[in-house]
């Protein structure tokens, strides 16, 4: 299952919405603001992150710039209380399924969450061998149009 962490206001949210929307994709969101994240959540994220709290950590900030906190300095269980505490530190969107993550709204990166049998059918149907599927852009009606 695909989660997408989000905040209201994040206009890149509301693109990678969009795009799984668009794209059929199946997902739950989950507003950063509304419900509290749950350590084992914030502990599957960090393990995903290729560059640790680098990859999803806003150091612009302002609770980092204005407290001097040192996430660096932190032990694994500090980080995620405090991030539970300040969610507002957390870059967004943040995509995560059961074997990657993605953080920000890139367009090119984020087809790697198209389902594989999906990319092997969206590929073979860009070879003109196109079963019409609804998400397909180059699917021929019955009558070849």
């Amino acid at each position: 299952m695909i989660v997408i962490y989000t905040s209201p206001s994040c206009s890149s949210c509301r693109k990678v919405k969009q795009w799984f929307d668009e794209q059929k994709i199946d997902y739950v969101e989950k507003n950063i603001f509304v419900a509290t994240l749950k350590e084992a959540e914030l502990k599957d994220i960090l393990m995903k992150s290729e560059n640790g709290t680098d990859d999803i950590i806003s150091s612009r900030s302002k609770i980092i710039k204005e407290s001097g906190i040192d996430i660096d300095s932190m032990t694994i269980k500090q980080l995620i209380e405090f991030i539970r505490k300040n969610p507002s530190i957390l870059k967004r969107p943040i995509i995560v399924d059961d074997r990657k993550i993605q953080v920000g709204y890139n367009s090119e990166d984020i087809r790697a969450f198209i389902p594989h049998a999906r990319r092997i059918a969206m590929w073979e149907c860009m070879k003109g061998n196109c079963p019409k599927f609804d998400y397909c852009d180059h699917a021929l009606d019955s009558k070849g149009e």
